[in-house]
């Protein structure tokens, strides 16, 4: 069953925005395994998705780049994307990049953040460091909106209630 989390966890666009409130708000999840033990899990795959993307990155990019089609048309525009965000990367370091893989937005997460990181050329140990906080950003933001919604403090009608609760158990757990 904890398996279903995990692989929640590395969906991409999902990650453990999705997996915490279906550990949160899933019965089956919620009476059979401790809460504490079903966010961490999902902190450690989430975690765990960064690094194996930011690993995978460059065999990706040396098997593209031998593609001629790739080298002249794409990777002129990512190099320069790379060069207009290297001030950042120099400015705001890895708090920027945590930040960017901490706030729950489409387009943001581990996925995005180890890709970025690869791209703007950060070494391996000031992406895991970056990609550790922002996953803990996420992870805290995430369960403090799951811990919110279950106490009773966002109201019935709500439309983050009916987002976060309506459906959310993945087929065949009802």
């Amino acid at each position: 069953m904890l398996a279903i989390l995990v692989a929640l966890t590395f969906v991409p666009g999902l990650e453990l925005r999705a997996s915490i409130p279906v550990a949160f708000f899933t019965p089956i999840f919620r009476d059979e395994w401790s809460l504490y033990l079903m966010i961490a899990l999902c902190f450690v795959a989430n975690i765990a998705v960064g690094v194996i993307t930011f690993w995978l990155m460059r065999p990706v990019e040396q098997l593209l780049r031998k593609w001629e089609w790739f080298e002249r048309n794409l990777w002129p525009r990512i190099a320069r994307g790379q060069e207009k965000l290297h001030p950042y990367v120099e400015k705001y370091g890895e708090w920027g990049l945590a930040l960017f893989i901490g706030i729950p937005l489409p387009g943001t997460g581990s996925y995005t953040g180890g890709f970025g990181a690869y791209l703007l050329g950060f070494d391996r140990r000031r992406f895991w460091i970056a990609n550790a906080l922002g996953v803990a950003i996420a992870c805290i933001a995430v369960t403090a909106l799951c811990l919110l919604i279950d106490q009773g403090f966002v109201a019935e009608e709500s439309l983050l209630r009916k987002v976060f609760l309506k459906n959310i158990s993945p087929p065949g757990l009802e």
